[in-house]
């Protein structure tokens, strides 16, 4: 029995003394400095910025600061993030101030540790440098014979990338209300913002349970997803610009943006987890396989990888018409190498029990946010249309989102779903949920239609 499997069989009979003893006094003196500091630092933001709040804004100020303190008492490493972000942030917003104590964006190309690594752009390149040299690591820790230096590199990077996109985003922030006013907003607006909130949102979820079960081997599988998302940023980056902050489109200067936009990844960057992972329990499942039948999950996807490319619009492609041909060369060389080693893959993975177990968690998570996050939505049409529901595009292919997943949750539940017919499942999971991302805004037009490709 391999060591995620001991973890895994563990922490389902897990009921140590630690479960006995109280959660405060559980609590060492790192936990309540933490606390300190948060609440400290919620209110020196109120102090400073509260004239500029609404009572929402306001609301939401409040409300966060318990939920970082649980969030880091729940798991440690989040207290360090935390701390280097908000370190690294104020650092950036100091730097921005000009001589006479006024904040100049100009700056940005005239100081050093602006121009290279923490003004929002350059974090965010950062950001997207170590997210491909993470997922290059990993797949090199699985066919290294010192695989864990290789994968526990892996990992750090991964660590140290959510740490920029999130130092990226706070500096943003502040960037788009130095701009002019009214023009500030949380960086959530556009397919520019989301997609890197997607990069960091998944990969700390993933991280969560690459430290959780024991094993790094299943990030290989995931951080696939987030390169490919990587992908797509840097091309959007390019062909449009999309790295320039513009003020808000009338309908969503709402408040209900700041909460139904994050909850609603949170689910995305989940079921990006489940589907990796469950493409992961196939493999291992094929890896004595040698007709071509049997193989269907590594032809799909590489006619998904490979002709990713043709869904876009043809101005688009002759736009980025190199960038694509490099991606497909690199998507055929990652879906022929895989099956070239299902057999290395398959020693190298957790256990299907893991896998499997994973799979599920992330599910019921995501499903558990996507569900808020319809509701937030439904609310903020009221608001901003005068009705809860339309039958938009968008609101159509949200609702399939959930009633595919409700359905993949309640065989489990109540049938015991599990193995290949859940792995599959997952895997249409991803595809539907990536078309009411992207798909509805590429091929169909509604009161959703934000962010154009």
């Amino acid at each position: 029995m391999n060591t995620a499997t001991q973890t895994f069989e563990l922490k389902k009979g897990q009921n140590g003394p630690g479960l006995e003893a109280g959660y405060l006094a559980r609590r060492n003196i790192w936990d309540w400095l933490f606390a300190v500091l948060v609440i400290v630092g919620a209110a020196v933001a109120f102090a400073l910025y509260s004239d500029r709040m609404d009572v929402y804004e306001k609301s939401i100020l409040v409300g966060t600061v318990p939920s970082i303190i649980w969030l880091g008492w729940f798991w440690r490493p989040l207290q360090t993030l935390t701390l280097v972000v908000s370190a690294f942030s104020l650092l950036a917003i100091w730097l921005y101030q000009g001589p006479a104590g006024v904040a100049d964006l100009e700056r940005a190309e005239q100081v050093f540790l602006l121009k290279y690594f923490i003004s929002s752009q350059s974090a965010i390149l950062w950001m997207s440098v170590l997210f491909f040299m993470s997922t290059a690591f990993y797949w090199i820790g699985i066919f290294s014979p010192d695989g864990k230096t290789f994968e526990s590199l892996g990992s750090r990077m991964a660590w140290v990338a959510v740490a920029l996109a999130l130092v990226g985003t706070m500096v943003r922030w502040y960037e788009s209300h130095q701009i002019g006013p009214g023009i500030g907003h949380i960086p959530v607006s556009n397919l520019y913002e989301v997609f890197v909130l997607f990069c960091w949102m998944t990969t700390a979820f993933y991280l969560y349970y690459e430290d959780q079960y024991k094993t790094r081997a299943m990030g290989a599988f995931v951080m696939l997803v987030v390169s490919a998302a990587v992908g797509f940023l840097l091309w959007y980056t390019v062909v449009r610009e999309a790295h320039q902050i513009q003020p808000l489109v009338p309908a969503l200067q709402s408040w209900w943006m700041k909460v139904h936009v994050p909850a609603n990844f949170v689910g995305y960057g989940t079921f990006a987890i489940a589907a990796m992972l469950a493409f992961a329990y196939l493999i291992k499942q094929s890896a004595s396989e040698t007709r071509w039948y049997k193989l269907a999950p590594l032809w799909l996807l590489g006619i998904v990888l490979c002709m990713e490319p043709l869904v876009f619009r043809q101005s688009s492609l002759d736009q980025g018409g190199s960038y694509w041909f490099v991606y497909f060369g690199v998507s055929a060389l990652i879906v022929g190498g895989i099956l070239a080693a299902r057999r290395r893959l398959a020693d190298r993975l957790p256990s299907f029990e893991v896998l499997d177990d994973v799979m599920y968690k992330a599910i019921a998570v995501g499903f558990a946010f996507f569900t808020i996050a319809t509701v937030l939505g439904a609310l903020w049409a009221a608001e901003a249309w005068g009705g809860y529901w339309s039958w938009d595009p968008k609101e159509t292919w949200a609702l399939i989102v959930w009633l595919n997943y409700a359905a993949w949750l309640h065989m489990r539940l109540m049938k015991g779903l599990r193995g290949t017919v859940a792995a599959w499942w997952a895997l249409v999971g991803l595809a539907i949920t990536t078309f009411a991302f992207l798909g509805v805004n590429m091929f169909l037009s509604g009161l959703h239609s934000y962010g154009e490709l």
